[in-house]
């Protein structure tokens, strides 16, 4: 066998990464970014690539240059590499991403098959006992992810796409929503972060560093090369099927305004183009993409707290978390979404912060500058994001750091905030730490 992936081993692991990736979320968003930039769509599109495929792909870059996500968060400290990691794994996997992708796709299911909680039920059962044998062989997901669900996955959104271009819905982009009309670039950043695939990426590179070594690269250096290079290919992937669902959902922003969701903008062209036919294809999509990302997850949390926890068969990891997210899937996801989101937004801005730091030559140099940075995120993005009273209003009231991105979604005076908040998260601590080692 070879000692480097090429060629086509390339392409698979590639193709798995983007079946990891490519979930809910990644089909909501770029529609409905669409739909509601109108004219202004490709402008909106250009800042949604940066957040949405340039941020994961760094942070897979990042990830397998450090060797894994424990090793770069140790850089701040120890225990803090324990907790943030932790919450990492439990807050984009059962409590909740994981859940979602079987609650997402049972809604577009469901005018087909029926709404009641027997059929939810019934429904996430079979879509979590198949996604946990599928996970059964962490290694093993190229066969299936890779070879298998995601070029079915690319060709049914081809498919839709085509017809578009066939047959278009509406003859041009409609009219630009408020918060496309002036800064459509900017508000198009802000959207992408609503992916949270920049965490994501953090734990998906343990899981396609064991498919390079299924191919027989067993040199670590190799594997961090072909990790990165499947990065640049899923990256790549991204691109090309963001592009084709924000061109479609434009067109049906226009031919069918009033969506107030990616699904609906999606369930209207559907129906535009193909009838009742287009809710039997936009099920599959939907099944398709929630199955590979819940497999991709199941192993990654699998795999990680098999880790911390060795005497417990990995089998029996990935049973709790499929089990768990099947019954939280069907009790109160709701509720479990407004728990988990303000602690996403709380360590989203400290993830930026970490994949940030792992390019700058001078962090390696004086290491002090890992804990200063952390600290000046993470207290700001805390108090912005959790119910803590008064800190909360002083944190939301400043623009101190990069949670002002997730902060500030929809406002227009984010620039500054954005910009200021980089300044002083990424230059005070270095600015600090090169005056005390000059001293």
């Amino acid at each position: 066998m070879s000692n480097k992936l090429h060629g086509k081993s390339l392409i698979l692991v590639g193709f798995t990464l983007f079946s990891m990736f490519f979930g809910a979320g990644n089909l909501i968003f770029p529609p409905f970014l669409g739909a509601e930039a109108g004219s202004n769509a490709w402008l909106a599109f250009l800042g949604f690539a940066v957040s949405a495929i340039g941020m994961p792909v760094v942070g897979v870059i990042a990830v397998a240059r450090a060797g894994s996500l424990e090793t770069l968060a140790s850089r701040v400290h120890p225990r803090f590499a324990l907790v943030f990691t932790l919450l990492i794994y439990l807050s984009i996997g059962p409590c909740l991403a994981i859940p979602r992708t079987a609650s997402t796709s049972f809604q577009m299911l469901s005018p087909l098959i029926g709404a009641g909680n027997g059929h939810q039920l019934l429904y996430s059962a079979v879509f979590f006992a198949a996604a946990f044998v599928v996970a059964l062989h962490p290694e093993r997901l190229t066969d299936c992810l890779g070879r298998v669900l995601c070029p079915a996955l690319i060709a049914l959104i081809l498919m839709l796409f085509v017809s578009c271009l066939v047959h278009p819905v509406a003859a041009h982009y409609g009219t630009p929503s408020a918060d496309y009309a002036s800064l459509p670039t900017l508000t198009g950043i802000l959207g992408g972060y609503q992916t949270m695939d920049t965490l994501a990426a953090l734990n998906f590179g343990a899981v396609i560093a064991l498919n390079i070594r299924t191919h027989g690269i067993e040199d670590e250096r190799e594997v961090q090369r072909g990790t990165i290079s499947a990065g640049f290919v899923a990256g790549l992937m991204l691109l090309a099927v963001y592009a084709m669902l924000t061109h479609a959902g434009a067109l049906s922003g226009a031919a069918f305004p009033g969506g107030s969701t990616g699904a609906d903008t999606l369930t209207s062209l559907a129906h535009g183009l193909f009838g009742t036919a287009g809710q039997v294809l936009l099920a599959a999509i939907f099944i398709i993409a929630c199955f590979n990302t819940c497999v991709g997850l199941i192993s990654c949390v699998g795999q990680y707290f098999h880790g911390l926890l060795p005497r417990i068969p990995y089998p029996a990891v990935a049973a709790f978390f499929a089990l768990t997210s099947m019954l939280i899937s069907n009790l109160g996801l709701a509720g479990i979404i407004r728990l988990s989101t303000p602690v996403l937004n709380a360590i989203y801005p400290i993830a930026i912060v970490l994949i940030a730091f792992s390019f700058l030559p001078l962090a390696a140099k004086k290491r002090a500058v890992w804990p200063l940075a952390i600290a000046f995120t993470a207290a700001q993005s805390i108090c912005a994001a959790l119910p803590l009273g008064p800190l909360s209003a002083a944190g939301a009231a400043s623009d101190t750091c990069l949670p002002a991105i997730i902060r500030t979604s929809g406002e227009r005076n984010t620039i500054l905030g954005i910009f200021s908040g980089m300044v002083l998260t990424i230059a005070v601590p270095i600015f600090v730490t090169s005056i005390f080692a000059w001293l």
